[in-house]
């Protein structure tokens, strides 16, 4: 998966924002770096896989 550096960015300090607000943890750019390609590589096939089959269950309805 591919993103633009400034959709890059925008993730990494929301991953900050969140690990300070909701961890009390200062996250470096490293770590958060890290993390987001965690989620990247680990998790966001699902969630795409999930819109997918939103999207074919919406049309199937509709075709209905």
């Amino acid at each position: 998966m591919r993103i633009s550096k400034e959709k890059r960015e925008r993730m990494i300090e929301a991953i900050k924002k969140y690990f300070l607000n909701e961890r009390d943890e200062a996250l470096g750019d490293l770590a958060s770096s890290l993390i987001l390609d965690f989620f990247i590589e680990e998790l966001a096939s699902e969630f795409y896989n999930q819109g997918v089959q939103d999207a074919y269950m919406y049309m199937k309805d509709k075709i209905e």
